[in-house]
């Protein structure tokens, strides 16, 4: 019998619900031949048949499972299968495709799946892109309290606590947990989509302000640092223009002399 590498990985995949590693199908064929070494000598000791085997190889690297189980995936998108192959943090899985979700949770008398509320969702999206975050910076970025939301996500353990900043006072910094990864559908925190470097907090805000009065944006409102008036120099920058000045007056004067000088001769 013929040992093909695609099915015997998808009966893996539908034999649990848990995700599967590389590293772990690795070990499955490591352990296939150690077994299958004792049961040929156990066959051997006692003079018996030796009931026909696949011809497994005898390495099977990640590579090979990784390209296989890839091949899986297009076949269960092309062919529209009843299932989907999804790569998480935690390794390989196979999941139920989405059209057919509702009708498995109406069968295990399931809840129906959370769902987020604006506010929970846009607290959610400031851990993921500043996490380590206080409450304190969330607070500043949305412009009203997340008390609720944020306890919402922890109840939900989409959010949990990672350490103290080093700030006054130690305040608690948060962020995201492995089922945060689960409940976006990406392995990492790198897979998420680049920000915006403004907040739609901010964008709103200067499009309200535009509205009323057509200001020019300053530096500050972007981001970049702002101008400081020359009353609000520091000591030693005021001293670098008030010696700028007198190198202009004594330049000047020098060449006032010069030209008297010429002048005379």
């Amino acid at each position: 019998m013929d040992f093909d590498l695609k099915k015997t990985l998808e009966a893996l995949l539908l034999s649990t619900a848990e995700p599967i590693l590389l590293k772990d199908v690795v070990k499955v064929f490591v352990r296939y031949h150690q077994e299958l070494s004792e049961a040929q000598e156990d066959a051997r000791e006692q003079e018996g048949e030796e009931s026909p085997t696949l011809e497994v190889p005898s390495l099977v690297t990640q590579a090979q499972i990784r390209d296989a189980l890839l091949q899986l995936r297009e076949e269960a998108e092309v062919k529209d299968k009843a299932y989907r192959l999804v790569e998480g943090p935690n390794g390989y899985q196979m999941v139920t495709a989405p059209q057919f979700a509702e009708f498995v949770r109406v069968l295990r008398g399931a809840p129906r799946p959370m769902k987020l509320s604006p506010a929970a969702l846009e607290t959610l999206s400031i851990v993921a892109y500043r996490q380590p975050v206080t409450r304190a910076e969330m607070e500043a970025i949305r412009g009203v309290s997340v008390d609720s939301a944020l306890n919402k996500l922890i109840d939900l353990e989409l959010v949990i606590v990672t350490g103290r900043a080093e700030l006054p006072g130690r305040p608690i910094q948060y962020g995201t947990t492995d089922k945060f990864l689960e409940f976006t559908g990406i392995r990492e925190l790198e897979e998420l989509p680049a920000s915006d470097v403004l907040s739609n907090h901010q964008i709103d805000e200067w499009m309200r302000r535009s509205e009323d009065e057509p200001d020019e944006i300053s530096d500050e409102d972007v981001g970049l640092s702002k101008e400081p008036k020359s009353d609000e120099l520091a000591l030693d920058e005021k001293f670098v223009e008030v010696d700028w000045q007198r190198e202009n007056v004594e330049s000047d004067a020098a060449i006032e002399s010069e030209s008297n000088e010429n002048t005379a001769l």
